[in-house]
């Protein structure tokens, strides 16, 4: 990765954390705008950023980094995203640089 790619992948983790803290918040909805514009200017880089909150997960997943909350381990998802997923887009092709960074639990 290079360094410039590198601090924006801190900013989008940092972004990220910010918006976790916020949907906790009632009203939330106000600042999404706000979010969708931030990253839309990243976009623009050919950087997209990638939550899979929610989406299923196992061991063959090479987008994520994960560590698994429970003692089960079958019919795994993604409960919490620490970091997203960053893909470089060049092309016709996304290139990952930032592995996403979760906890993922048996449903």
């Amino acid at each position: 990765m290079q360094p410039t790619q590198s601090i924006l992948c801190n900013i989008i983790n940092q972004l990220h954390a910010i918006e976790n803290k916020i949907n906790e918040l009632p009203e939330n909805h106000k600042l999404d705008r706000r979010f969708n514009r931030i990253k839309q200017q990243f976009q623009e880089l050919d950087l997209h950023v990638h939550n899979p909150i929610d989406e299923p997960y196992d061991e063959t997943r090479i987008d994520c980094e994960a560590s698994v909350a429970g003692d089960k381990t079958d019919n795994l998802h993604i409960v919490e995203v620490i970091k997203p997923i960053v893909f470089l887009r060049e092309g016709n092709t996304n290139q990952i640089i930032q592995r996403g960074v979760v906890i993922v639990e048996s449903k």
